[in-house]
């Protein structure tokens, strides 16, 4: 905080012929739209023909682009799951299941929007899914969620092993 104190009389006025400057400034839009989700998780073990859900963990949206931040969606992806040591064998990614849940944490204004709210709405992650949005607010704001990932591995054509895959989180 700056303060000013002016006295009266103790300074001279400006000169007859002094003209006002104006000084701007451009404050520029700063800030980002971040994504963070868990670096490995393991689902556990599964049987020909089963199903397994697992929780992922957190991911957490930051958006700090203020002012006129707005609108943000979230979006996620997965590779194939493939057994790298012979044989190998690959599970289509259209066997890997996705639901964001509910918001488990959120901050600022605006409305947040889980992409599948229950487990009833879960989605393949055959092709790219919404998992949470956030209408056109503008102002930092930032998600939480905990999406659970459902394991569905084929009855034939699989051998046991170990599966590897990548579930990517993106936002924009």
């Amino acid at each position: 905080m700056l303060a000013i104190s002016i006295l009266q009389g103790a300074l001279p006025g400006p000169p007859a012929a002094a003209a006002p400057s104006i000084a701007t400034y451009t404050l520029p839009r700063a800030g980002s739209l971040t994504i963070s989700a868990p670096v490995a998780v393991s689902l556990g073990s599964v049987a020909p023909g089963g199903q397994r859900n697992a929780p992922l963990g957190t991911v957490t949206v930051t958006d700090h682009r203020d002012p006129g931040a707005g609108a943000w969606t979230a979006t996620v992806s997965s590779t194939d799951y493939t057994r790298t040591t012979a044989p190998v064998v690959t599970i289509g990614r259209a066997g890997m299941s996705y639901w964001s849940g509910p918001a488990t944490d959120t901050q600022g204004g605006g409305t947040f929007i889980p992409g599948q709210p229950t487990a009833a709405s879960s989605v393949t992650l055959a092709v790219p899914r919404t998992a949470f949005s956030h209408t056109a607010e503008a102002g930092v704001n930032n998600a939480s969620w905990n999406p659970t990932l459902v394991l569905s591995v084929p009855f034939a054509g699989v051998t046991s092993g170990t599966y590897t895959g990548v579930v990517t989180h993106s936002v924009a």
